[in-house]
């Protein structure tokens, strides 16, 4: 089992930057790919970026340019940057990690608030 613990979230004002840190533990191994996802009240959960091991990225089309997504892989941690913040960034950011163990398991967060406001 992998737990995944999110933190660094908070209120912003728009134009701002805020970090978001994930740290896995657990039965760590064969984790391939971590990354971030977001859901705002009554909207679906969408991308916001993933990094696998060899360090390729994939973002959101919503996020590109702005965020910037990282790994460390030694200490089992993933962050993301987010530059130019938006009031539609505001969601709650899950940390997701794909695992190959047999067969390939996904893992989430508890998510951590972002809100972009005046």
């Amino acid at each position: 089992q992998v737990q995944l613990v999110e933190s660094g979230g908070g209120l912003v004002q728009p134009g701002g930057s805020l970090t978001l840190s994930c740290a896995a533990s657990g039965s760590i191994s064969g984790i391939y790919s971590m990354g971030w996802y977001r859901q705002a009240p009554g909207k679906e959960r969408e991308l916001v970026a993933t990094i696998r091991s060899d360090d390729s990225t994939n973002y959101g089309d919503s996020v590109k340019g702005r965020f910037t997504i990282s790994r460390d892989n030694a200490k089992n941690t993933v962050g993301l940057q987010m530059n130019s913040l938006k009031p539609e960034d505001t969601a709650l950011y899950y940390c997701k990690a794909d695992q190959w163990a047999s067969r390939i398991k996904t893992y989430w967060g508890q998510g951590t608030q972002v809100t972009v406001s005046s």
